[in-house]
């Protein structure tokens, strides 16, 4: 169907005749004034003033043809019309989201600045090759609702749902170790995003967590916490960061596996329970694999809107209220034209 987006633009349709009445009104006035003055210098006349008048400007009194009347207010009409700015609409049509509402829940407890993971083929820590790796894969959830859980000794939400990956980016590249404290509770990190979480439609709510120790605190346990969660179907992934091969401390120091700590048993049973998966990531070429593998999960679909194509015609009634003016202009006789700058009159 045709509509008008500004369609009270039309009140300015009847503003050339309402000038042109308040002109004329003006004109009489002046004119009887002007009669009044005359009359008083009635004893001064010029011989050949009715000759003037009629050689002069006098014509310019008379009303200008028809046709040519017609033609403006055709290009009035059309102008006004343009800046209603008429639209065809077409039938609503159903406009699907592939998304999906994910929290990320990252530990920062102290143990997450063990060197001994390598990106780029420098040895890091594990908070810097997680923040790498992380980073990449917000930026290729473009459409999904993610929030930013950060936990130690106890969880903080550091971004809440949100479509600005970019903030999301930003606060997780800010994160420091240590800084939610030095245990690590992954039950209250769960129940937190099982709280934010619980809110949102089913089938689309995620939880990717990822530590590389045990859980040493917190008020939940994280086996009642993915019970919890999973009475409100919210899948939970979790990832174990660290690698396994035996670190030496020192010239005589004993070797030891930098991931003793890393309760592989507690992950996969919070996974399980949840219907998602456990990832172990002891390398960043695995880890990479790891946040690859979620990233292929198939979204939902989410946020169904009607969506109604819409076609602007205002150009055509622009143009032809500018070709109606030109021709209503050309076409005058030469009186009716505007004199030169600096021309005779």
């Amino acid at each position: 169907m045709i509509t008008l987006a500004w369609w009270p633009v039309l009140l300015l349709l009847p503003l050339p005749a309402l000038l042109k009445r308040l002109r004329r009104v003006s004109e009489k006035s002046g004119s009887d004034t002007a009669h009044s003055d005359n009359s008083t210098l009635s004893a001064l006349r010029v011989p050949f003033y009715r000759q003037a008048l009629a050689a002069g400007h006098m014509d310019q009194h008379q009303a200008p043809p028809r046709w040519s009347q017609l033609m403006a207010w055709l290009a009035w009409a059309a102008l006004i019309a343009a800046l209603a700015r008429p639209q065809w609409v077409g039938e609503a049509v159903p406009v699907t989201q592939n998304a999906r509402d994910l929290f990320l829940a990252i530990d920062l407890s102290p143990s997450m600045q063990e060197e001994d993971m390598v990106w780029r083929n420098r040895r890091t820590t594990r908070l810097n090759v997680t923040k790498a790796v992380v980073s990449d894969f917000i930026a290729q959830r473009d459409g999904d609702r993610i929030g930013l859980i950060l936990f130690g000794s106890q969880p903080y939400i550091q971004a809440p749902l949100t479509f600005d990956l970019k903030t999301v980016e930003t606060l997780l590249m800010e994160a420091a170790p240590g800084m939610a404290g030095d245990s690590t509770a992954i039950g209250d990190a769960i129940g937190l995003a099982v709280k934010r979480l619980q809110e949102r439609p089913r089938d689309q709510r995620l939880l990717v967590l990822l530590t590389d120790g045990r859980n040493t605190s917190g008020e939940v346990s994280p086996q009642e916490a993915a019970k919890q969660a999973a009475q409100r179907d919210i899948r939970i992934h979790t990832i174990g960061v660290g690698s396994d091969e035996p670190v030496r401390r020192g010239l005589f120091g004993m070797p030891r596996n930098p991931s003793a700590d890393l309760d592989e048993a507690l992950l996969e049973e919070v996974a399980t329970l949840t219907g998602g998966q456990y990832f172990r990531a002891r390398s960043t070429g695995e880890l990479e694999m790891v946040y690859e593998v979620i990233n292929q999960l198939e979204p939902v679909e989410q946020d169904a809107r009607l969506y109604r194509p819409t076609t602007e015609y205002y150009w055509m009634l622009l143009l032809t209220a500018l070709g109606l003016g030109l021709l209503s202009r050309l076409t005058l006789p030469l009186r009716w034209r505007s004199p030169e700058p600096g021309g005779s009159s």
